[in-house]
């Protein structure tokens, strides 16, 4: 059963504890994180935010992380659970040491990279393991982030209060990439990659709690996995509204669209705005695209943005800092979030604390996580989402009440104090259940 009831994004409210008689002091809480910086992906992101928010709370925080490492704050502690990190060297194949082959999770990542696999969650789960035996550190509660490795299990055999986030089923990303490929051999590389999704269906079934961010990916998750949805506990993401905010004093390109989006990943939907764009050029000539991800080098992006004459008006940043994304935001026009399936949806969150017009796709949990403060198009819909880009190019006026609502909308619904709040009652239900058993 959900402790916290599913909150719709004009209905979160703070929740009161199930047990008034658990103590209301500060917890310990290790959060946990096979790669967690900030600039690979929302799980560093995801991290960094809830760990403060927490602290912020009154608990003590540890972040067990392995490579790329999270940015935290200070008041953070991170434990660091080195692993061969193989997709930050030049090449893999020589990245295997013979010290490495006396360590079985070291050779076992080393070979599912170079065999097409992605080995990263399981060896967290062996390295996680072997921490908690050499150390023996005290935890209240373990909240693990997305990595659903055999490693929780263990711990939860041992005693260990274990919950898990899982943001959204990665069996819908293998999904849209098989429906992607054009060849057996990219469909085998792809189930190859996706292997891991074993691993992970068989800990979400034996896992006693796991936490999801909205009622869609708690439906899939439900679906992909198995399980009963009411196993599955609804708690929202959240945005720190103090950084992501309005920057009045930068003055708008208004000719900038700006869009985060992980080229080559068919999900993201990066390829709709793409054609869109193309279908808006001759009309807005000095349209322009800012694209917060890599381009991929002789990749199907970069290959569209030569059939679509798009190159010269289309430009990607990587590695920024989240200051100079705010800025980013304040200087764009819009903000278009084309994902085909989000579970919650970062990025939508970003755009609406920053206070800039928000144009976004219905795809997965998106219309649960804006509400009104939005313009909607369907996923997959190109010509839909070209319209809605010429409504917002068309009218100031929509476009400024679009900006009100947004941050108006993000202070209301999505705040990290609030979510911290939730999440801080929901370790405490664990706890008392777990002291009436």
């Amino acid at each position: 059963m959900s402790y916290f009831p599913v909150a719709s994004p004009k209905t979160i409210t703070p929740v009161q504890p199930v047990n008034p008689s658990v103590s209301r002091s500060g917890l310990r809480i290790a959060l946990l994180g096979y790669r967690s910086h900030p600039h690979v992906g929302g799980q560093g992101i995801y991290l960094h935010y809830l760990s403060k928010a927490l602290v912020d709370l009154g608990h003590s925080v540890d972040v067990i992380s392995g490579p790329p490492y999270p940015e935290l704050d200070a008041r953070v502690n991170l434990i660091q659970l080195p692993s061969l990190d193989l997709y930050a060297v030049e090449n893999p194949t020589r990245a295997l040491r013979v010290k490495h082959l006396f360590c079985f999770a070291d050779f076992y990542e080393w070979w599912s990279k170079l065999s097409g696999g992605f080995g990263e969650p399981y060896c967290f789960g062996r390295r996680l393991v072997s921490y908690f035996k050499k150390h023996k550190p005290h935890y209240d509660i373990i909240h693990d982030n997305q990595s659903l490795c055999y490693g929780l299990l263990q711990l939860q055999n041992n005693g260990e209060h274990i919950i898990a986030t899982v943001h959204h089923p990665i069996t819908r990303d293998r999904e849209i990439a098989l429906e992607s490929a054009t060849t057996k051999g990219q469909r085998w590389l792809i189930n190859r990659w996706y292997g891991f999704l074993h691993m992970q269906e068989k800990v979400a079934q034996q896992l006693n709690h796991i936490i999801t961010v909205s009622k869609t990916s708690q439906q899939d998750i439900a679906k992909a996995f198995a399980l009963p949805a009411k196993k599955i506990t609804v708690i929202a993401n959240g945005i720190d509204t103090e950084i992501f905010r309005p920057l009045p004093h930068i003055k708008r390109n208004p000719w900038q669209i700006i869009t985060t989006a992980s080229s080559d990943q068919p999900l993201k939907g990066l390829s709709v705005l793409l054609n869109a764009l193309a279908q808006l050029r001759l009309e807005f000539p000095l349209l322009r695209l800012l694209v917060i991800g890599k381009l991929k080098a002789d990749g199907i992006t970069e290959k569209e943005l030569h059939n679509l004459q798009l190159a010269n008006c289309v430009e990607f940043k990587t590695g920024i800092s989240t200051e100079q994304l705010v800025s980013c935001y304040a200087e764009s026009k819009m903000a278009i979030v084309p994902s085909l399936y989000e579970g919650f949806g970062l990025p939508a969150c970003e755009a609406l604390a920053c206070g800039i017009p928000l144009i976004c796709s219905d795809g997965g949990a998106l219309p649960e996580v804006v509400g009104d403060a939005a313009l909607l198009v369907k996923a997959g819909d190109a010509s839909a989402l070209a319209h809605a880009i010429r409504t917002l190019l068309s009218s100031e006026s929509t476009c400024e009440a679009l900006s009100l609502a947004g941050r108006l909308h993000s202070l209301q619904h999505l705040s990290w104090q609030v979510v911290g709040e939730h999440l801080s009652d929901y370790y405490r239900h664990v706890l008392s259940v777990r002291e009436n058993t």
